[in-house]
């Protein structure tokens, strides 16, 4: 199949898919025209490949990874012991920005309470 049938069967720009061959997520055929030629495999690594990123992965972590990654039934599973460690440094990564997102909502709040609590006074504290 050529790129458009595949960013059709799996609702991705052609724009993404040539960016993931830019880094070397997929590996296309080509015919002597220079046309990619997709086949079914490249459908069912996509649909890791936008897994992986929505679970925080970058391209050049899941260019890593996606060997030794498994797909059972639609369940991504790990099939190297050392992924499993780089997994959990990276949702442990995920939870320390977590934390650090929360402190600056917690900010906000406070400065967006500041603002109500002067608005209800009716002060506004000095510029």
């Amino acid at each position: 199949m050529r790129i458009g049938e595949l960013a059709r069967r799996t609702g991705v720009s052609e724009r993404a898919l040539r960016y993931y061959e830019e880094q070397g997520l997929l590996t296309p055929q080509r015919r002597p025209s220079g046309y990619r030629v997709y086949g079914d495999a490249d459908v069912a690594a996509v649909r890791r490949i936008r897994i992986l990123l929505g679970a925080g992965l970058n391209t050049a972590q899941i260019v890593e990874i996606l060997p030794c990654i498994v797909d059972e039934d639609g369940w991504l599973t790990p099939d190297c012991p050392e992924l499993v460690d780089a997994l959990r440094q990276q949702r442990d990564r995920i939870d320390a920005a977590i934390g650090e997102l929360e402190v600056t909502r917690g900010n906000l709040d406070s400065i967006i309470d500041g603002e109500k609590a002067a608005a209800s006074r009716g002060t506004r504290p000095p510029s």
